[in-house]
């Protein structure tokens, strides 16, 4: 079992309080002109019937506008896993920062395995073909940096990651201070607007 991630935490699933009450604060921080990072770490929202009943896919949608709105500077950082609309409720901002063995994927390996194969046990096949890595989504626009870990993994050297991960975001937010509000929102909306969108090249025959 991956430490942190209890039953009672729902495995780092969260409910659709958990992103209603991530946009109450956030909107507090923007009240105040803090800035805002996210740090994310969840195969997914909470799957559930109750979740469901108590609108999840509604309240992730309010935080994908409402993000999109936010006047101060905004830094997303996936930080493990980083799946479906559960990872992008709290995932829109102006700059997403990755970490090198993290992913970011329309759904977890675990979820692409039952809906394909009726099997969780066929995760690591599904990965090849659903988990993000930080040099694919470089590539595809989706993330802005890779931040690199030590030998082994963040997990082998947690106070070199932090530290490594501070240097990082203090760039990032220093660079993002020193733009126009207007200008900082219109490229953020415009980022988010380009997700999933894919240029192909013509083929002689067209």
């Amino acid at each position: 079992m991956i430490p942190g991630r209890t039953f009672s935490r729902n495995f780092g699933s969260a409910h659709p309080e958990g992103y209603r009450k991530a946009l109450r604060l956030m909107r507090l921080a923007d009240k105040f002109g803090l800035p805002i990072i996210t740090l994310i770490d969840t195969a997914g929202a909470y799957p559930g019937v109750g979740a469901e009943g108590r609108h999840i896919a509604e309240a992730i949608a309010v935080n994908l506008r409402e993000m999109t709105l936010l006047q101060v500077p905004t830094i997303a950082i996936v930080i493990g896993e980083g799946g479906s609309g559960g990872a992008l409720g709290i995932g829109v901002a102006d700059r997403v920062l990755i970490l090198e063995n993290a992913y970011y994927s329309v759904i977890s390996p675990e979820g692409c395995a039952a809906i394909l194969w009726k099997d969780r046990s066929a995760a690591r096949q599904s990965c090849r073909g659903v988990a993000d890595h930080g040099q694919d989504l470089l590539q595809l626009g989706l993330v802005d940096e890779i931040v690199g870990e030590p030998v082994g993994g963040a997990h082998n050297d947690p106070q070199a990651t932090a530290s490594n991960l501070k240097n990082h975001l203090c760039r990032h937010l220093k660079e993002l201070q020193s733009l126009l509000t207007t200008d900082r929102l219109r490229k953020r909306y415009a980022n988010a607007r380009a997700f999933g969108r894919v240029s192909e090249k013509k083929s002689a025959a067209a």
